[in-house]
């Protein structure tokens, strides 16, 4: 393991007002974002659709890494440049998904885990040579008034870690993904319930396996109100409580907490950013964000899979990352009236 490279990684990857562009969407989750434009999904047009966001001028303003999927980290823009090399030459970190997915934990239950574990050393070392320098892996957790059960937060818990450490020993940042999921009617306050006890989870089974919680991300879940509760939390809501969470649950050794969006809308998601750093300077992390379609869906839209509006798309794309890189300062409600 290489501490002074993965030391390195992090710091850019955890660079103030800087976060996270997810765009490592599966084949069948960036088809479903074609069909709301009209867009076959063919491996050309997905490749125009990354190159579209990885060439945004100034896109390095607020973005430190993006998260790559395996047909991507593989593909290279027209002028003949890897779109991973595209990305290295603006100062932005390429990752890799390396997860396979999640599949019931056993036949007929609605509880996953998560596959992929075959040969992940051995596409480690082709992931590095083609530059990427983090990894991530994602759980899943359902929330109802029974689960998850014990030993779903168990068994993913040590699949994180299990990953976490091999991804370590490869040379790269692990970054950890345990997803408290948005769908149900649960309140914000099953949410804070069963986010701590899943981290309290992680934690414990990343201490066994012994990651160096200095050299790794974690990407967790808002604590934030189910989609279909009555009851919809505020932003401010949402900080104290996503705070109040982590106090009790993250190690101050962790460097960064980059949030996924989780299903919230673009606006909603930094909105509660920009709560959650606003609340107070006193911690022991940098608070960021790992955004997919919070930071991509204006993007989506202004592109509808045309060429000449590829600058449109680019321009959506650099206002959103722009705005979320003020949230990580507390600073979105004066980026907007800037941007007004």
């Amino acid at each position: 393991m290489n501490t002074t490279e993965l030391e390195a990684t992090v710091r850019a990857m955890t660079a103030r007002g800087k976060g996270l562009l997810a765009a490592d969407e599966s084949s069948g989750t960036i088809k479903k974002r074609f069909d709301s434009i009209g867009l076959e999904s063919t491996e050309t047009n997905r490749r125009d659709y990354r190159q579209m966001l990885f060439t945004t001028e100034g896109l390095e303003q607020a973005v430190s890494g993006v998260i790559l999927y395996d047909e991507t980290i593989r593909q290279s823009a027209d002028d003949g440049r890897s779109l991973a090399s595209i990305l290295q030459g603006k100062g932005i970190v390429p990752g890799i998904k390396v997860d396979k997915g999640t599949l019931a934990m056993a036949p007929g239950s609605t509880e996953k885990l998560t596959e992929g574990f075959d040969g992940v050393a051995k596409r480690y070392e082709e992931y590095y040579r083609l530059g990427a320098r983090f990894a991530k892996w994602r759980a899943v957790y359902s929330i109802t008034d029974q689960l998850p059960s014990a030993r779903n937060i168990l068994l993913n818990a040590q699949g994180l870690a299990r990953y976490a450490a091999i991804t370590q020993q490869s040379g790269l940042v692990p970054i950890v993904e345990p997803e408290v999921l948005m769908d149900g009617a649960h309140t914000l306050e099953r949410c804070e319930e069963v986010t701590t006890t899943v981290l309290q989870a992680v934690f414990q089974a990343l201490a066994v396996e012994g990651v160096a919680l200095e050299l790794m991300v974690l990407k967790p879940n808002m604590v934030i109100s189910g989609k279909e509760c009555p009851v919809q939390a505020g932003a401010r809501e949402v900080a104290e409580a996503t705070v109040r969470c982590f106090r009790r649950t993250v190690p101050a050794a962790v460097p960064g907490i980059m949030f996924l969006s989780g299903g919230q809308g673009d606006v909603q998601a930094t909105e509660n950013l920009n709560a959650i750093n606003a609340l107070s300077a006193h911690h022991p992390w940098v608070f960021s964000f790992s955004y997919g379609r919070a930071l991509q869906a204006p993007a989506l839209k202004a592109w509808g899979g045309k060429q000449e509006n590829v600058a449109a798309g680019q321009r959506a794309l650099h206002k959103r990352a722009l705005l979320n890189g003020a949230a990580c300062r507390g600073e979105y409600q004066a980026q907007m009236e800037q941007a007004a």
